[in-house]
């Protein structure tokens, strides 16, 4: 049950750090790549969470650190987008 609840969390934080950190063109603009993003966001803060202490073994992430990871994993998605882009002209 704990990773589909960091699932559910996951799609909610990436749709609110979309709204958060509005993109330029080198952001996801697509809702399934957003929403992807703040799943990954999800459970880089429940690793990082568990690996620091936060969390046991079997608790997921909190709505707060999702959204701070999903927008940690947008930031970052943009940045090498961005990278990519500028090295391929």
């Amino acid at each position: 049950m704990g990773i589909i609840w960091t699932i559910i969390i996951g799609f909610v934080a990436g749709v609110i750090a979309k709204f958060l950190m509005p993109g330029d063109r080198y952001e996801p603009s697509g809702f399934i790549l957003t929403t992807i993003l703040g799943i990954v966001g999800a459970f880089v803060a429940t690793f990082i969470g568990q690996a620091v202490g936060w969390y046991g073994p079997n608790q997921g992430a909190g709505f707060i650190a999702s959204i701070v990871g999903a927008c940690v994993v947008l930031a970052i998605y943009g940045f090498v987008a961005s990278r990519t882009s500028s090295n391929s002209l």
